[in-house]
């Protein structure tokens, strides 16, 4: 690991975030849960591009916006597999406390809807408009 993701990693663990990007001089953090942070990141435009990021659950859907937020490397205590296979295939480095087979949702009676929204994607562009799909049909329900 390099010394970039082992203070994001630190950082994440000492101040019980969800997410934490670095470039070893500016430190993006965040308590938001699931896939909102990093959607945030996205809209916002900031560039993260070369960043390492340490992040608590990372299933798919995460997978793919830290692809098009151009991170060089995850830290992940969970990570689906489908996760890692797509961080393996964009040459992302990735290291993990625990891979599990898929995201479980929040009531743990079932898949992370993000997770079954990109279920079967293999395109960053693809995956970011059917997470955004998704969590407005989530936000239509409540």
């Amino acid at each position: 690991m390099t010394k970039n993701l082992l203070s994001a990693k630190a950082t994440l663990e000492e101040q019980n975030l969800t997410c934490c990007l670095t470039d070893g001089v500016n430190v993006i953090k965040s308590c938001e849960r699931g896939v909102k942070p990093l959607l945030q990141l996205l809209d916002s435009g900031t560039d993260v591009s070369g960043f390492s990021a340490a992040d608590k659950v990372v299933g798919k859907a995460a997978a793919f916006l830290y692809v098009l937020l151009g991170v060089s490397e995850v830290y992940a205590f969970v990570i689906s597999q489908k996760a890692a296979d797509v961080f393996e295939k964009h040459g992302i480095t990735v290291y993990f406390e625990s891979c599990v087979p898929a995201i479980i949702n929040r009531a743990g009676d079932g898949l992370c809807p993000m997770e079954t929204a990109v279920g079967e994607i293999s395109d960053a562009h693809i995956a970011l408009c059917a997470i955004k799909e998704k969590l407005a049909q989530l936000s239509a329900s409540k």
